[in-house]
């Protein structure tokens, strides 16, 4: 077990839904039949049928969160180009910090402009005391 963050919105219906089924430590949110795991065909059916209520035709087609699963993906990136740092990243994701360069490193954009002037500010001079040299 880990702990991950996670945004207010949904932590507020994740514990109403808690409180409203009486889950205790060790239920599942989300169980299946007989109280068990979701089976897998369920899930995919679930998901297939909310992308194509909620996306374009075009979009539905193509692999834009084509399974539940791309949405980790998003969601490291997206942690990744807030400037996380990536041993936060990594032990949320349950990953070793080596896999994330492997994986996300052509995802990760939009630090450059920051990182020129983290750079820049780096290697600048102090001002010389008392104006001339």
């Amino acid at each position: 077990m880990r702990a991950v963050p996670c945004r207010p919105a949904p932590t507020k219906i994740l514990r109403t839904h808690i409180e409203a089924e009486g889950l205790k430590p060790g239920n599942l949110l989300f169980p299946g039949e007989n109280k068990g795991m979701l089976a897998g065909s369920v899930i995919r059916r679930a998901w297939r049928r909310a992308r194509k209520e909620t996306l374009s035709p075009h979009d539905f087609d193509s692999p834009l969160a084509r399974r539940v699963y791309d949405l980790r993906h998003t969601c490291l990136t997206n942690w990744l180009n807030a400037g996380v740092p990536p041993a936060d990243v990594a032990e949320w994701a349950g990953n070793s910090v080596p896999v994330l360069p492997a994986t996300y490193a052509r995802c990760i954009n939009g630090q450059l402009d920051d990182l020129k002037k983290r750079i820049e500010q780096a290697g600048e001079l102090p001002d010389p005391a008392g104006g001339g040299v």
